[in-house]
């Protein structure tokens, strides 16, 4: 097959011809459709991850045909499939509980074992995979593996969003657009927070209810403006102290802040006003996956019309393209996600 390989950290991919992989007994090999292209494969291709090496193969945001299928398979050869990029064990404490995305015997495709910027990925444990929905395209179901599952669970789960609530985002990239979406859907008034300007345009283009430009470092003043106090839900999605801070001081009393954006390598450790915290009584919630059981909620949200995840997409690109997304994230990146469609160029 072929497949995006890493050569060594932050140099492009290599583009090689690899074995096809060997398909699992509890598990399925698909032929991927789409794929992803996420900030937490940069934190990869930057050396950041651990579970990172020389010689992955990279890609968690996955949709595809199955062509092989194992003995113990839940899935058939031909059934097209969703992954989500957390895969439970399904047996432990965590996973009966139906929190598999907290399972401590976790495989990550893409991110520890190979994953699907290649022709071909093999899924174990395919019990986490679900049916791709008649009405969503593999384009669009490949950024619901990361960012939007992520954002779903977030704003459902974790910070319990109420309809009329003011829910502020900092960080417009794919976690962040994707939580301005379902925000909107849940009836929340939603502040964008970024300092690209092109970001926050496509973001009031697609429903925030205002935008505030952080460049000045003094997004929390604007926000508890706009808000008359200060946002009832904040999430933080880009995963560095600047934006964790800001979403920590734009908070009323007994507001809510979210991390939902990976602090790792040199990020994993910061400084945050604690003070904060304690003085306005603030939760303060991870954020990291979504259990597979609750993609039937968010399809029929996505069903119903109350979403519409298109602006999730920015660009369709090649297999040989996914370096420079990769080298992108060095930088202020463009508005929507790149997905691998062209497993050929």
């Amino acid at each position: 097959m072929r497949a995006a390989v890493l050569s060594e950290y932050q140099a492009p991919l290599s583009i090689e011809t690899r074995p096809d992989p060997s398909c699992p007994e509890d598990g399925v090999v698909l032929k991927v459709l789409a794929c992803g292209v996420c900030r937490s494969d940069w934190h990869g291709w930057m050396g950041e991850h651990p579970r990172v090496k020389p010689g992955a193969i990279g890609g968690h945001e996955f949709c595809g045909e199955v062509v092989e299928a194992g003995p113990r398979a839940q899935f058939a050869v031909g059934d097209v499939l969703v992954a989500p990029f957390l895969l439970g064990c399904g047996t432990c404490n965590d996973c009966r509980a139906g929190a598999q995305h907290t399972c401590n015997d976790m495989v990550y495709p893409g991110i520890g074992s190979d994953g699907a910027f290649a022709e071909y990925v093999a899924v174990p444990r395919d019990f986490n995979l679900s049916r791709l929905p008649e009405f969503m395209t593999p384009r669009t179901a490949a950024g619901l593996g990361c960012r939007v599952m992520t954002s779903w669970h977030a704003l459902t789960d974790r910070a319990a969003l109420q309809p009329g609530e003011w829910l502020a985002v900092h960080g417009t990239g794919g976690i962040g657009l994707a939580a301005l979406l379902i925000g909107k859907a849940m009836g929340a008034r939603v502040i964008a927070v970024d300092v690209v300007r092109e970001k926050l345009d496509h973001a009031l283009a697609h429903g925030a209810d205002a935008i505030v430009d952080a460049s000045d470092g003094k997004a929390h003043r604007a926000i508890k403006e706009l808000t008359g106090g200060g946002a009832h839900v904040s999430i933080e999605a880009v995963g560095i102290a600047a934006t964790t801070n800001a979403s920590i001081k734009c908070l009323r009393p007994l507001g809510r802040h979210v991390q939902v954006g990976m602090p790792i390598g040199h990020t994993a450790t910061m400084e945050i006003d604690m003070n904060g915290i304690f003085m306005k009584n603030l939760a303060v919630y991870g954020s990291r996956g979504m259990p597979p059981w609750r993609y039937e909620q968010l399809f029929s949200l996505i069903q119903s019309g109350a979403v519409d995840m298109a602006p999730m997409i920015g660009r369709e690109i090649g297999l040989g393209q996914v370096s420079d997304e990769l080298a992108a994230f060095n930088g202020p990146t463009p508005p929507g996600v790149a997905v691998v469609t062209d497993f050929t160029a």
